[in-house]
């Protein structure tokens, strides 16, 4: 399985994504320029220029005409993911985390930071009325009291977002009402990463308590755990067989006292059901941040400390491979 390395990045990768097609991969890092690419070969496309810190989030909507960004400049981009041209941009009052369309790509959300003497938002606009988007009015916010929002995405439906926070605990809120539905303690530590399964039934959950977790994504039912011996930055499932992808690695500050193989900076593959690991694949000199599978499941990339990307083609042994029990 040889990989196409992407190298366009000056700092550590954020946000990998593809878009629903497949045939796009953005990618965005802790320097200020996101980049689309070709994903069957890994030609860069161009680049998104107007954020002026790093980019900490990412979207992009249903038919890829528009791409979402999150950053630390405290401020969240709407662009024409065509052509690179900013649509709308709206401030916020500190660094905005994460951000998200939803499934109509008719409501827009993103976060931000608790920081700067501002409590942490969850702030929702309505697409349909230019007027939120032009005067950056947001119909409903959301004050987040206890610990500050890590990661966002929209959940099964478009009736509420699901959210990470700080200190492990998950939550659903209700975007129509601003009220918090439901809410999970079973992580110890920061949520780096939430992603749905393809049919958006099961979310995976990556956290800094060396765990990934699956829960049904509509009631927080426990289903499995994952447990690997270092910080798990990023999870994702596959839409075509029974694996759960992890990615992380040593605290990044303490990478350059160790050797690459102690630093353990492998991709590991995990059998959903079983929750035994099946196979590891090497590459990274840094820690792992952030994992996407190509919406086919025929490819996986993944975005690292080191400033590259690495995209992955299953070989055939990928798909003869059965699980013996």
């Amino acid at each position: 399985m040889k990989p196409i390395l992407l190298q366009a990045h000056e700092r550590s990768l954020t946000k990998i994504l593809y878009n629903k097609d497949g045939d796009l991969l953005f990618t965005a890092s802790k320097h200020n320029l996101p980049n689309v690419w070709w994903s069957i070969n890994g030609e860069r496309l161009g680049t998104y220029n107007g954020h002026n810190g790093a980019i900490w989030d990412m979207a992009v909507s249903s038919d890829s005409t528009q791409l979402l960004t999150a950053s630390a400049d405290q401020s969240c981009i709407i662009w024409d993911s065509e052509t690179g041209k900013i649509l709308h941009q709206m401030a916020a009052k500190s660094p905005v985390r994460s951000c998200g369309f939803s499934l109509t790509n008719n409501i827009l959300c993103f976060t931000t930071d608790k920081a700067m003497n501002q409590p942490c938002f969850i702030k929702f606009y309505d697409l349909r009325d230019k007027e939120q988007v032009a005067t950056n009015s947001p119909f409903r916010d959301i004050q987040i009291e206890d610990s500050k929002v890590n990661r966002m995405i929209w959940g099964t439906v478009e009736d509420y977002v699901i959210t990470g926070h700080e200190n492990g605990q998950i939550c659903q809120y209700d975007w129509k009402t601003g009220e918090r539905l439901r809410v999970d303690h079973s992580h110890e530590a920061l949520i780096k990463d939430l992603q749905l399964s393809k049919d958006r039934t099961m979310l995976i959950t990556a956290s800094k308590d060396t765990t990934a977790k699956l829960f049904d994504a509509k009631t927080f039912q426990f289903l499995k755990s994952y447990k690997t011996d270092r910080p798990v930055n990023s999870a994702a499932v596959s839409p075509i067989k029974h694996h759960i992808l992890l990615g992380g690695g040593q605290e990044a500050m303490e990478v350059t006292t160790s050797h690459t193989k102690s630093g353990k900076f492998e991709a590991r593959f995990f059998h959903l059901i079983f929750e035994e690991e099946i196979g590891r694949v090497k590459g990274h000199f840094g820690p792992i941040n952030t994992l996407a599978f190509h919406p086919n499941g025929k490819q996986y990339s993944s975005g690292a400390e080191d400033g590259y990307v690495r995209i992955h083609d299953f070989d055939q042994s990928y798909y003869d491979f059965e699980y013996d029990f």
